[in-house]
């Protein structure tokens, strides 16, 4: 099973998430978390300045806790691991990191034309994850997932339910969650999705047929 895993990118992409969060949490020790967090995390304030815009990578790579990363690596592992078969191995990994950079881009535009939320820290892959569900919405439209491991829906349904869910629970909570990152993550997503169908109309419409039954 290790072996099959780590065959794939979406494994490695995985235990360099591990490994990131182990590093993160030895560099806060070393150096505290203030600097450590400003100079890793995606903050629109230090990219408007055009300070440290390698944090739209190393914020991929990032999570703001065990339980965080538990989950994003989880839904990276079934959901990843199913694009990277549907659209090729290479294709996938540009995808990826299109989708988390993207996603990036997005939160930095809506903090700075809300002009809210500029120190702010953005960071976790569910920005990448949200654009691979997006692609998926557009090619495998009827796949039935779980939302949250539990509740049965298929993938169009699933991935808006998934997005408003966790934008009642900011609001409503006031818990520090990505919603701009991951619509914008979503966008690109769908976007790629339409670009595919048009490209091989006939390879797409097999595959959603395939995986609607």
């Amino acid at each position: 099973m290790r072996g099959k895993i780590f065959a794939t990118y979406t494994g490695w992409i995985i235990l360099i998430n591990f490994v990131a969060f182990i590093g993160f949490l030895i560099l806060i020790n070393i150096y505290g978390e203030a600097p450590v967090v400003d100079m890793l995390a995606l903050k629109p304030s230090n990219v408007l300045a055009l300070k440290n815009l390698w944090t739209f990578i190393t914020s991929m790579f990032m999570h703001a806790g065990l339980g965080h990363l538990f989950v994003n690596m989880l839904s990276l592992l079934f959901i990843g691991s199913f694009v990277e078969r549907l659209i090729g191995k290479k294709r996938f990994l540009i995808f990826y990191f299109a989708s988390g950079i993207s996603a990036g881009l997005f939160f930095v535009l809506i903090s700075f034309l809300t002009g809210s939320n500029l120190d702010v820290y953005a960071v976790g892959a569910s920005g990448a994850i949200f654009g691979l569900g997006g692609l998926l919405m557009v090619l495998t439209p009827r796949l039935p997932v779980l939302v949250f491991f539990i509740i049965p829906m298929p993938m169009w349904i699933a991935m808006i339910a998934l997005m408003g869910i966790l934008w009642i629970m900011s609001l409503g909570l006031g818990l520090p969650i990505g919603n701009t990152a991951h619509l914008g993550g979503l966008i690109v997503g769908i976007g790629y999705g339409f670009y595919l169908r048009r490209k091989y109309p006939r390879k797409t419409r097999m595959i959603s047929r395939f995986f609607s039954r």
